[in-house]
């Protein structure tokens, strides 16, 4: 569904940078603010230990206080990145929904991405806070619903152009009123799910967290007064806004531009879908302008302009990790988003698997503050991902629904100065832990044969890139079984920067019970019937390389290849680095440093035709198994279908000319922006 961008939706600062000095006494104000966030990791605690779905558990949820203008005063230590920045938009459309029609007792729920939220699947429960006849903040808990109905298992369809395949949009709605509970709206909401008993239980559990910070919010003003704790509520926010205006303004004033993309439209032709970014900092304020996106297209792949805000947000607060996250730290901050692209969609287009847009602003972002903060600089990480498989699990009486939910760990961007995170959660799910292989396999008729880390996943870098994993599973007893399979990074390869080159393309390989050989499904596919016996297998990528391989110390290599990060043969190819077994049994080699001269210069004399050769030949190559998919993305700058060798001619030349702007320059060394004019990540 792709739609011409129109007028240009824009998120300004709430307050403006003359926000009110503190009126509190600097010890009530601290122990307010710590209070603020102690309670909302209380909620934290008190979801771990009553939710229902296993997805849950695993800590894809959030929790936020929010003030009686809906504005964020805490958000959790350990709340997934994700959710960072949209709560406080849940919280006004329900202030704009219901009005003064807002009650004690009262408990809302949202899940709309068109009023500020992500997708369906995180659903948000709201519970207004008062203090003798006045509202004076809300408690919120979201949490992510394993499925929320829709045409396939776990509500990812990647053929939905539109939200009517994706599931149940719940605009506010009163769940509990005043204190009663409104079973006939829960009984809706639950029965239009494939799992309403776990719809039950977390929505009760996540109310039970609200009701957690309504208490202790309620014993503060016991405490220190309702006008005391209603002041800290804006005092945090002042605070937080006067301490990022104040290290913006230390900045250096100029643009940066940047490039990322979406693999593919599965609706359209072949080709990457662009978003671009520029980032502009003046004085004590910084604007972000999406202006030359990609329009909306044909699939799931679209973000809301919420996601996209909270995309910005999580991004902009790795620069600022010892900030409170609420909404004061959101008020220099200026987002321009025209509408109907990929970064602003609207109602009714498909916005379920917005992540894939989300981590590709993150990517971005990370590039561009890489140039203004050199010191920091880290290249992308690898794409979360959502796996998704839900059928009859006939192990047990009367086959009842299973829905196996899995994401996978891979490997973060080389930073200077080091290398990459190693198998660890994207900057989308930062916060969410991997789900233990024997609760799968309690819950669901799943066997796991196998989770191991993949050497040579990371991208190769004078800093590396992290290392991602690889999950092997086989379908057991079980029947009426689909497999889906959401991510991206199948031809937009997590990058390198600063001449570090990209890691490895995502994708699930199916093998049928009866077959010899396994089959491609690549990296976005939905309601593939699987049965007994068949087997799935996905690697995650690793992270993108930082700075030119041949500048790598030939002794970390040798390192990273006695730990198994990096093979011998990749080694040689991708650094130029020359080993010699000296002891198998204890994984002990030895450089060859007259050898390692010779190929170093070999590989600087030939890569750069390298990336001139004809995508054709390099194909044929492919396919004839002299080269493998690390040398085409790595080294001659080609992507194919991964599965049959077929040239990918618009995608190679996309990518191709990222290759030259991103990577190339650095390897002459001519590569050196010392002001604003530079383009960045559009070199």
């Amino acid at each position: 569904m792709s739609k011409k961008p129109n007028k240009k939706s824009v998120m300004k600062p709430s307050r403006g940078k003359n926000s009110r000095r503190m009126s509190l006494d600097p010890v009530t104000f601290e122990v307010l603010k710590n209070s603020y966030i102690t309670t909302v990791d209380q909620m934290a605690e008190q979801i771990l230990r009553t939710c229902y779905s296993f997805v849950i558990y695993n800590r894809d949820f959030s929790s936020a206080l929010n003030d009686a203008n809906g504005d964020s005063i805490a958000q959790g230590n350990q709340d997934i990145a994700v959710h960072v920045g949209t709560l406080h938009h849940s919280c006004k459309a329900v202030i704009d929904h219901f009005g003064q029609d807002i009650n004690e007792g009262d408990v809302f729920l949202v899940n709309d991405p068109y009023l500020g939220g992500t997708h369906f699947n995180d659903v948000r429960v709201i519970r207004p806070v008062f203090s003798r006849n006045q509202l004076i903040c809300f408690a919120q808990s979201n949490g992510h619903w394993a499925d929320v109905g829709g045409s396939v298992p776990g509500s990812f369809d990647v053929q939905a152009r539109d939200m009517f395949r994706e599931g149940l949009r719940i605009t506010p709605v009163r769940v509990w009123h005043k204190g009663e509970y409104r079973s006939d709206v829960a009984r809706l909401i639950a029965s239009m799910t494939r799992d309403p008993a776990t719809i039950y239980g977390d929505l009760n559990a996540q109310s039970e967290a609200t009701r957690v910070a309504e208490r202790e919010i309620l014993r503060l003003v016991s405490k220190y007064g309702k006008d005391t704790v209603v002041t800290g509520f804006q005092e945090v926010q002042d605070y937080v806004e006067r301490a990022a205006r104040a290290r913006i303004k230390k900045l250096p004033n100029g643009s940066w531009e940047g490039i990322d993309y979406v693999d593919q439209d599965p609706a359209g032709s072949e080709g990457l879908i662009p978003i671009k970014v520029k980032l502009t900092i003046s004085g004590d304020k910084v604007t972000y302008d999406f202006t030359g996106s990609h329009p909306t297209i044909g699939t799931l792949y679209n973000s809301a302009f919420g996601s996209t805000f909270s995309a910005v947000v999580a991004s902009m607060k790795t620069y600022f990790p010892d900030l409170p996250l609420n909404s004061g730290f959101y008020r220099p901050i200026n987002i321009i988003a025209p509408k109907n692209t990929i970064v602003s969609a609207e109602w009714p287009v498909a916005v379920t698997g917005f992540l894939m847009v989300f981590e590709k602003i993150m990517a971005i972002i990370f590039e561009l503050w890489s140039e203004i903060l050199p010191e920091r600089a880290i290249a992308a990480a690898y794409q979360l991902e959502y796996l998704l498989t839900g059928g009859r699990d006939t192990r047990q009486p009367g086959n009842p629904y299973f829905m196996y939910y899995d994401w996978m760990p891979g490997g973060w961007g080389g930073r200077k100065g080091l290398d990459g995170l190693n198998v660890t959660n994207s900057p989308f799910g930062a916060g969410l832990q991997s789900q233990p292989v024997e609760g799968q396999e309690r819950l669901c008729p799943i066997m796991v044969n196998g989770f191991e880390m993949v050497t040579d996943s990371g991208g190769p870098g004078q800093w590396r890139g992290g290392i991602g994993a690889k999950k092997t599973s086989i379908l057991r007893e079980a029947e009426d079984t689909i497999i889906s399979y959401i991510c991206d990074r199948e031809r937009s390869v997590a990058f390198g920067i600063q001449g570090g080159l990209p890691s490895t393309p995502h994708g699930l390989w199916l093998k049928r019970k009866n077959s010899r050989a396994a089959e491609w499904l690549g990296a976005v596919f939905s309601d593939v019937p699987i049965g007994s016996g068949d087997t799935f297998e996905r690697a995650s990528g690793g992270g993108g390389g930082l700075g030119d391989p041949l500048d790598r110390d030939p002794d970390a290599v040798m390192i990273d290849v006695e730990d198994d990060y990096v093979s011998v043969e990749r080694a040689e190819k991708d650094y130029g680095v020359i080993l010699h077994l000296v002891d198998q049994d204890r994984a002990k080699y030895k450089i060859d440093v007259k050898a390692t001269k010779i190929a170093r210069q070999k590989i600087k004399k030939e890569r750069i035709n390298r990336i001139k050769l004809d995508p054709k030949k390099v194909a044929q190559l492919y396919k004839k198994g002299e080269l493998d998919e690390m040398d085409l993305v790595r080294h001659y700058a080609v992507i194919v279908d991964w599965g049959t060798g077929e040239l990918l001619p618009e995608t190679t030349k996309e990518y191709r000319e990222m290759f030259k702007r991103r990577i190339v320059p650095w390897w002459s060394g001519a590569k050196k922006h010392k002001n604003s004019k530079s383009p960045n990540a559009t070199i």
